[in-house]
């Protein structure tokens, strides 16, 4: 799913390129821009917020982790939901944290990991109505510096508000145009921009993840590197090492076993973690170039190939890859789909967000012949965690719950929607 920050980008592109192509014209020139302007609070302001507050209405799915009866689901780039659980008819939103610049998050005992822009950030959500931060390194996510916008080291971010201006110059260069934010040039009245380990258990996440916890470290992938965190004082991560992966597309990663499987734009690493201070890459199945997340079993990986603007291609399918021998993953099988994202295993049961072409639930027992059990459609979904009978589905309208605890009866059974409190 792309984020608002990674669509500002590439619509800029375009519009510096028409720029570029007007500027050598003066005449009278009548323009409709949208541009989204930065809000900026010092960088202790923000810190001071981050902390849960009152349930709030949920703007822009992303992210999701599962820790007990708890669920985190992350409001791109505005912070973390946390809902309660233990009656999956009747979710109950308990607490909203603020943490401008959030993506990814972790939940190892009573400790969430949240990213802020380029700081990772441990707080403790023993009591979900009071969370309160215990560590912040800084510094260690410097891609996550938003392109052409250097911030200011003492300033963040915290939202970005959307301005629609019309602009009359004459004889004027729209070369020389000058505004403070990121501008959009609107033509026939449509924007470019689309709308556990020592007694301290892990939580489960999504495989979008680009946070994975195994035993006692947290690893992050950037595009290029892995980061390791030692979590073994869980309230108090300390940075360990950066590993190369020795490509530039790393997209999720998902920790089974010993091992890390990475998917990116190209294909599926494998990293072992027998260290688990330096992993070391056993394993590599290659694809074209598709987005590509990744799980993974004792026997076997599913990978879901889908094409997109950001990944190119024109591939949508879920390869099914025998990992018996990890130094030297093969393709078992092949199945066709509309456009998948991600995806989740429970027992034989293999759950596919196959984009607006809604969930997707399939018998896996022979990865030689899965198929269909059921499709749960009028939801654009993005990513879903499966487990003791009940799947928790991220869609683009609002967080699902569905129950498959009878395989002959799966139904949805709870809807937390976008923008309703």
């Amino acid at each position: 799913m792309k984020t608002k920050f990674h669509q500002l980008k590439t619509v800029l592109v375009i519009c510096c390129s028409v720029i570029v192509f007007q500027s050598c014209l003066k005449d009278t020139i009548t323009e409709k821009y949208t541009f989204f302007r930065p809000v900026y609070k010092t960088k202790e302001a923000v810190m001071n917020n981050i902390k849960s507050g009152t349930p709030q209405a949920i703007v822009e799915t992303g992210k999701l982790f599962i820790k007990g009866n708890y669920v985190f689901l992350n409001d791109v780039n505005r912070g973390v939901h946390i809902l309660d659980y233990t009656n999956p008819t009747a979710p109950v939103k308990v607490a909203f944290i603020d943490v401008p610049g959030n993506i990814d998050m972790a939940v190892r005992g009573n400790t969430l990991y949240v990213d802020c822009y380029t700081s990772l950030i441990a707080l403790d959500i023993t009591n979900p109505l009071n969370v309160q931060k215990t560590t912040v390194i800084n510094g260690v996510f410097p891609h996550r510096v938003y392109w052409n916008f250097q911030q200011d080291t003492s300033r963040i971010i915290t939202e970005w508000v959307r301005v629609d201006t019309i602009i009359k110059n004459k004889n004027v260069s729209t070369g020389d145009m000058r505004f403070d934010g990121m501008m959009f040039q609107t033509f026939n009245g449509g924007s470019l921009l689309a709308s556990g380990s020592g007694g301290v258990a892990n939580g489960i996440g999504g495989s979008m993840a680009r946070f994975g916890l195994l035993n006692e470290r947290l690893y992050t992938v950037s595009n290029r590197d892995i980061k390791v965190f030692n979590t073994s004082v869980a309230a108090t991560p300390t940075y360990v090492n950066t590993v190369a992966t020795g490509v530039s597309d790393i997209e999720t990663i998902f920790p089974f076993g010993n091992h890390l499987f990475l998917g990116s734009n190209t294909g599926m690493h494998i990293f072992n973690v027998s260290n688990p201070n330096t992993p070391v890459k056993t394993g590599l199945f290659t694809h074209a170039r598709v987005c590509d997340p990744v799980i993974a079993d004792q026997n076997f990986a599913y990978v879901t190939l889908r094409s997109g603007n950001t990944c190119a291609g024109f591939t949508n399918q879920l390869d099914v890859v025998d990992i018996s021998t990890l130094s030297n993953p093969t393709l078992l099988k092949t199945y066709p789909l509309k456009n998948p994202h991600g995806l989740s295993k429970d027992g034989n049961t293999l759950f596919i967000c196959d984009g607006a072409d809604g969930l997707k639930i399939f018998n896996a027992a022979n990865a030689s012949n899965i198929t269909l059990l059921k499709t749960i459609g009028n939801m654009e979904t993005y990513d879903v965690i499966a487990q003791n009978g009940y799947a928790l589905v991220v869609a683009k309208n609002g967080l699902h719950c569905v129950d498959y605890r009878n395989m002959n009866n799966i139904q949805l059974i709870s809807t937390v929607s976008i923008n309703n409190k």
